[in-house]
């Protein structure tokens, strides 16, 4: 730098350099910000005892005063044999009530495209967390199309797998199945769901204990903020299928007799043990409110870390609980002295619930002394046991509905006695509310913390706020004109079910949230085979034509394969194209998604290009004059082919504010033909998705295997093959029936594919095994198309049997 640089340089260097600075800081709070985004939760599904199966049904649990404390169901005789009410007896439990689920064995394996042969052999656990993750997203209005790929993770949690051991028995292996792997192993389940829905991100199966649900929560928030995925679903899964693990509890008395966890109460004696299973649906906040997708709560931090070198493995380890809350408020960006409730582990023992106070006192306790409100504290240990494995995301969801409603459930009834006497609740701050009460007022946010320790020594703590939109609110209703709402189903008897629902739902339902309850059902919702479709101006008028809809024009059950559905369809102008010019600003003014991106175009390119967006392949054709129908003329036409006629539907007449619902009436025909359809675009000026609609009617059928009584002996050698004519059809028909058995069917539809069916590899290396027992098979199973009918299927098949041994029975001389 020369000596005689003038001031004005020196000045410009240094607004330079100071801009670099103000860039870099700014770019570093990015990526800070980035570190600890905030995480939303959009969605929720739910199996909890004795049958809590909604979110609603569980924020009225919660409110009320029942427990779920039931006796050991007659379908568990391994846990009912075991009981004896002695402690210490060896081999024997003193525990025979628990938080049962009322029905686990039953499910829509159809509905996933499962065989019954797997299904029966698949763990419970898993079929329901299939469905709580398929409700989760519905509740917040994601479309699962398989074939989209969607960019979810999946973590899941589970702490055991007791099903499995009814086929194990080590002196008759003939039970150990190919789906004794996939069906029980702890891997499986997170795997299984992003398999059969299609989804992308990563893929998890954590195993941490009792906080293994909270350690999935813990997983998800980091790579949702990491953008390893723009979905995640976090959850986990408790059933009680095995007298083992109760037993083996029972000997370390860690389980009350009563069955009953009496958090912070002076009979604590023990936990209780439950069954559950949850899943919650998350986004990062900022994506969740671009999309419009329902808010519950809000995720601000989480930690995870071990007790280490603690009295033992499975002893609590306060300090270690200490940093754990520390660390998550870090994480958080928020103070102690905002947080009004912590929802504890809680699993009443009597010195387990002291130290985890004792470490919420030591990170919460001086800030909620020096503002004056007392911090509450809950466990829902106490009414529906504890989930182990499950159990954090059970206290998640509590949470999330606490800090939706703003009402602190009572953590301990009246009558049950008095509260712990190792915890000073003198001194502390501290209360366990005996009766339900308002978030207290006085505090300027409403921000909860979630404990959850494993037995395995792993902590992990959660902090949430409830959510508060940061744009005003919008009228979503707007202006005065029908509305489309879309429903569809696998089968007939599912859409006259969920019709229903929806149905009742609207009757419940005001005017403004109209507009959110049909975007929700035609753009969160996934197309099935079987559909309606309806119009109209008000709730009541939208119920009524659903119930007329099913009763007019319901398809028979069985009625056989639906016409096939329109591919491509063709736009009709009629007339000036500049005639369309009104009805085009009538539309954009009505879905203003549907604007922009169509400069220099003529009125009908523009309107194709509108279709377009719905996913329609459009062909637009022209003709000299107006068509007249009825008494106004039609501008344009949306047209396609049925099975027994052409359809044609007006899309724009001289009255241009007709247009929005005569689109709306020709994409309901369309959708109701089978159209593969996106109706995102219908949504109007903020609308956002409604989280309080009927989920899927799965039609559940009972898939069990009991457990085992007594031994059974070795399989025997096995049966030759049945005497039948091996002409082309009869050899079709034994084929068709051997896949049946393999598939354990009540029947096939041979017009359906072996993938339709609920084949896979499993089954095809069964099937061909099974087959080659009795004949020779020229073909292996990759030369097999497995798209094609069953019937042309097993017809290539038997072509293939006869070719390669003449008469086709192995072990004959042609």
């Amino acid at each position: 730098m020369s000596d005689d640089m003038s001031t004005d340089s020196v000045r410009a260097l240094m607004e330079d350099q100071l801009r670099l600075s103000q860039r870099l800081r700014a770019r570093v709070a990015e990526l800070e910000d980035e570190r600890h985004a905030p995480v939303a939760v959009v969605g929720m599904g739910l199996r909890l005892p004795p049958a809590i199966n909604t979110p609603q049904e569980y924020w009225e649990f919660l409110c009320g005063t029942d427990t779920a404390l039931a006796g050991v169901p007659e379908d568990r005789p391994g846990l009912r044999a075991a009981y004896d009410p002695t402690p210490g007896r060896s081999g024997r439990s003193y525990v025979r009530h628990a938080g049962f689920l009322g029905e686990i064995a039953r499910f829509d394996a159809d509905f996933f495209g499962i065989s019954q042969r797997e299904a029966r052999l698949l763990d419970p656990q898993q079929r329901m967390l299939l469905e709580t993750s398929w409700e989760a997203l519905e509740r917040a209005g994601v479309a699962v199309r398989r074939a989209d790929r969607l960019d979810v993770g999946i973590y899941l949690g589970v702490m055991t797998s007791e099903y499995s051991e009814r086929n194990e028995d080590r002196s008759d292996l003939s039970r150990v199945d190919p789906y004794y792997v996939t069906g029980g192993g702890l891997s499986f389940g997170a795997g299984r769901v992003s398999h059969l829905l299609g989804f992308s991100g990563p893929v998890m199966g954590v195993e941490t204990a009792c906080s293994s649900s909270m350690t999935t929560l813990h997983l998800a928030v980091r790579g949702l903020r990491n953008r390893e995925c723009h979905y995640a679903l976090a959850g986990g899964a408790n059933l009680l299928l095995s007298a083992t693990l109760m037993v083996a509890l029972c000997q370390t008395r860690a389980l009350s007799p009563d069955g009953r966890s009496k958090s912070f109460l002076a009979s604590a004696d023990g936990y209780g043990r439950g069954e559950g299973v949850g899943v919650v649906a998350l986004m990062r906040l900022d994506d969740a409110e671009r999309e419009g997708r329902p808010v519950l709560a809000v995720i601000r931090g989480s930690a995870v870390n071990h007790d280490g070198a603690a009295s033992g493995l499975t002893a609590p380890n306060g300090p270690a609980q200490q940093e754990v809350i520390r660390a998550a408020l870090a994480d958080a960006r928020i103070g102690p002295e905002d947080v009004g409730f912590v929802e504890a582990h809680g699993t009443g023992t009597v010195l387990g619930d002291p130290i985890e106070i004792g470490a919420l006192d030591g990170v919460l306790g001086k800030a909620v002394r020096g503002r004056g409100t007392p911090l509450s504290i809950g466990s829902v240990k106490s009414r529906l046991g504890h989930l182990e494995g499950a159990s954090g995301i059970a206290s998640v969801m509590k949470t999330v509905l606490m800090l939706r409603h703003g009402v602190i459930p009572a953590a301990a009834s009246p009558d049950d006695g008095e509260l712990n006497p190792h915890i000073p609740w003198d001194r502390l701050r501290f209360t366990a509310p005996r009766e339900n009460r308002s978030w207290p007022a006085e505090l300027p946010r409403r921000v909860a913390g979630v404990n959850s320790f494993g037995m395995s020594g792993v902590n992990v703590h959660a902090v949430l706020e409830s959510y508060e939109p940061t744009a005003p609110a919008v009228d979503a209703h707007g202006a005065p004109g029908l509305e489309l709402l879309t429903l569809s189903a696998k089968d007939p008897e599912a859409l006259a079910r969920l019709a229903d629902q929806v149905a009742g739902h609207l009757e419940q339902t005001d005017a403004a949230s109209v507009p959110a309850v049909c975007h929700t059902l035609r753009a969160g919702r996934a197309p099935f085979a079987h559909r309606v479709a309806v119009t109209g101006a008000t709730a009541g008028d939208l119920a009524d034509a659903l119930r007329t809809a099913l009763t007019t024009g319901r398809p028979a059950a069985g009625s056989g394969a639906r016409p096939a559905p329109p591919r491509s369809v063709t736009l009709a102008v009629h007339g000036e194209q500049d005639r369309l010019e009104p009805a085009l600003a009538a539309l954009t003014a009505a879905f203003p998604a549907l604007a922009g991106g169509h400069e220099g175009e003529g009125a009908g390119e523009r309107l194709r290009d509108l279709l377009e967006r719905f996913g329609l392949r459009v062909r637009q054709t022209s003709a000299a004059v107006a068509r007249p129908a009825g008494s106004t003329a039609v501008l344009a036409s949306i047209e396609w082919e049925a099975p027994d006629s052409r359809q044609s539907l007006p899309l724009a007449g001289e009255r241009a504010e007709t247009a929005p619902d005569l689109l709306r009436a020709a994409l309901g025909a369309l959708f109701t033909a089978g159209a593969d359809l996106r109706l995102d675009a219908l949504r109007g000026p903020g609308t956002r998705f409604a989280d309080d609609l009927p989920t899927y009617p799965f039609r559940g059928k009972r898939y069990w295997i009991d457990e085992p009584v007594g031994t059974g002996g070795a399989a025997g050698p096995p049966e030759g093959a049945p005497a039948l004519p091996l002409d082309q059809d009869s050899l079709i028909g034994y084929l068709l029936a051997q896949l049946q058995e393999v598939l354990q069917a009540d029947e096939i539809d041979p017009e359906l594919s072996f993938l339709d069916v609920g084949g896979d590899s499993f089954i095809s290396t069964l099937f061909i095994t099974r087959v080659e027992e009795h004949f020779d098979v020229g073909l292996t199973a990759d030369q097999l198309s497995l798209d094609m009918p069953l019937r042309d299927l097993m017809g290539k098949l038997a072509e293939s049997i006869s070719a390669t041994t003449g008469t086709g029975r192995r072990g004959q001389n042609a």
